[in-house]
């Protein structure tokens, strides 16, 4: 996935305090590994997204968003540790209670206005199943 940044410097400074690693970096772009999965950010300034929202479950959640799944251990870590940190999360829920696809779930925003969903299965075999 590649996708505007406003600030590398910024973007490098919050992925990697969520835990994620570099790869390659330019002063115009960068890699993250963002727990397996790449993400390049390319300086472009302001990106303009209308991102209305959805109501799941009762919760109001943001259309635009994309998803980090974890285990719940290794999702208990950064959660905690992005709470420590003071910085705007959405509060943890859990979606479909008792079904497929239960998953514990909390949101955060980048500096480049992106919203991350971390997630965790209760069933990982169900991560893709309805």
């Amino acid at each position: 996935m590649s996708l505007p940044s406003m600030s590398i410097r910024e973007t490098k400074t919050f992925y990697t305090s969520i835990g994620a690693s570099l790869g390659r970096t330019t002063q115009s772009w960068i890699d993250v590994n963002l727990f397996g999965h790449q993400i390049t950010f390319i300086k472009a300034g302001k990106f303009n997204f209308n991102n209305p929202n959805y109501v799941f479950e009762g919760k109001i959640l943001p259309s635009f968003h994309f998803g980090i799944i974890l285990d719940l251990k290794t999702w208990e870590t950064i959660h905690a540790k992005l709470k420590s940190q003071n910085l705007n999360l959405v509060t943890e829920s859990t979606f479909l209670k008792d079904k497929v696809g239960e998953h514990t779930s909390f949101f955060i925003k980048d500096p480049n206005d992106y919203l991350l969903e971390f997630k965790s299965f209760k069933n990982s075999k169900d991560m893709f199943n309805s």
